[in-house]
């Protein structure tokens, strides 16, 4: 018999606004543009991590979400074994946009490895996980909308077969018109049951 997953965290972020467990927990400027709420952001977590100033804008989100989700967490019960299960529908469509740009001409072919390196939507899971000291498996799913059903069966069948012990789910998503960051900490603590009902509820528990 499988044991219960619980729901312990989320964090939700869209519209220079960000919500922990439902409730406003920091809110930028409303004629910020993302880069400007990112920075904004960052200074108020002060995470003392210089290695974001070089990540592109979906990795600085997720990493930003993940910041948010783990605040007063004690992530090190779990052992280092935590998985991070993310999806989104358009990938790295702005960075891809950035090194396509960069090698679209012969006579100005100036394609940069620090654009490169982050045209894989899984770099944002990695950025994490070495920050958090994360060594649990990772999956990137791109699927059309959030779907809430495909991250909860992947996270029991991960636990049903003991891959990890807690897992981040959610969905990290950027591209030219918005931006959304939705992510949740599943384990044996919490209250809230681990199931897509559930998550669909959380996604839309939004207290402004």
């Amino acid at each position: 018999m499988m044991e219960n997953l619980f729901i312990e965290k989320y964090c939700h972020i869209k519209n220079n606004k960000v919500f922990v467990d439902g409730k406003l927990a920091f809110a930028g400027e409303e004629t910020d543009g993302l880069k400007s709420f990112l920075k904004s952001l960052y200074r108020f977590l002060k995470p003392s991590y210089n290695k974001f100033f070089k990540m592109d804008e979906i990795s600085k989100l997720g990493f930003l979400a993940t910041e948010f989700l783990l605040e007063d967490v004690d992530i090190s019960k779990y052992e280092e074994d935590v998985a991070l299960i993310f999806s989104n529908s358009d990938s790295t469509l702005i960075t891809d946009t950035k090194h396509q740009e960069s090698i679209d001409e012969d006579d100005n072919f100036f394609p940069s490895p620090s654009v490169f390196v982050y045209t894989l939507p899984n770099i944002m899971m990695g950025e994490i996980s070495i920050r958090h000291k994360l060594k649990g498996e990772n999956t990137f799913f791109i699927v059309e909308n959030f779907n809430a059903e495909l991250l909860t069966n992947h996270i029991n069948n991960l636990f049903l077969t003991n891959k990890a012990k807690a897992f981040i789910g959610g969905w990290v998503n950027l591209n030219f018109h918005s931006y959304e960051a939705f992510l949740y900490l599943v384990s044996k603590d919490g209250s809230a049951t681990h199931s897509a009902e559930e998550i669909n509820r959380l996604y839309t528990n939004i207290e402004e």
